[in-house]
């Protein structure tokens, strides 16, 4: 009743590889780029109309495709609601995690807006994954260590104290160690949020070892750099 059944099969008809052959190469790009607008308008009761549909174009043999679904997984996790997140779209968010650089950006550049959307033990289960943005296929992509920086400076206000200690703070040093000046300076900020975090929630003895850690990291470091990083921790924080 909300979409005309041959309307919605036309749709769907345009994941079948002959339609690329015949009518258009990008046409699953083009489904998948509509399928979160399709979703809402059908609603989440009807999202078995387009399930298999969309575990179809998630496991496409182009990236482009894969990459459309990446960027807008957020969102159809917002329409969908949270069981049907964790039943159907968090094993695609999970396998989006191990795909190429061009598909993992999609789900990094919002990945706050997806973990959040989750329950507290299944967004816990992420906190081991999150390193592995550190590593990218070709290291000259600084802006994918970038926009990690950056999503986890949101990230810090999902977990608890101990959790940002034991794994977050790690990966927010390796980060401090970049390479390039320009995800040194984020990941600088994002030092001075995790120590925000602690001793907004009390954790002064948290606080207190990350300092002593900075301190020797950067403070009596040999180089002017690791010094300067200090002084910008201290003047931001």
């Amino acid at each position: 009743d909300i979409i005309p059944q041959p309307l919605l099969d036309q749709y769907l008809s345009m994941t079948d590889p002959a339609r690329a052959q015949t009518v258009d190469t990008e046409i699953a790009k083009h489904c998948a780029y509509s399928l979160p607008g399709v979703a809402l308008t059908l609603g989440r009761q009807n999202w078995h109309c387009l399930k298999d549909t969309y575990e179809t174009l998630a496991s496409d043999v182009q990236w482009k495709v894969r990459r459309t679904l990446a960027f807008s997984i957020h969102e159809l996790a917002v329409i969908l609601g949270d069981q049907l997140t964790a039943a159907d779209l968090v094993p695609i968010f999970n396998g989006f995690l191990k795909d190429l650089d061009e598909v993992r950006i999609g789900v990094l550049k919002h990945l706050y807006d997806f973990l959040k959307l989750l329950h507290a033990d299944k967004r816990r289960e992420y906190l081991y994954q999150l390193q592995e943005f550190v590593v990218t296929e070709n290291s000259r992509n600084w802006r994918f260590r970038y926009e990690l920086a950056e999503q986890l400076i949101l990230i810090l206000e999902l977990y608890n104290p101990n959790d940002v200690y034991d794994y977050l703070r790690h990966i927010a040093l390796t980060l401090c160690s970049d390479k390039v000046s320009e995800v040194r300076w984020i990941s600088l900020k994002l030092v001075v949020a995790i120590l925000q975090k602690f001793y907004a929630n009390s954790a002064n003895a948290l606080g207190l070892n990350f300092i002593n850690e900075l301190v020797v990291r950067f403070r009596h470091c040999s180089k002017w750099v690791g010094r300067q990083a200090f002084a910008f921790i201290c003047q931001v924080g």
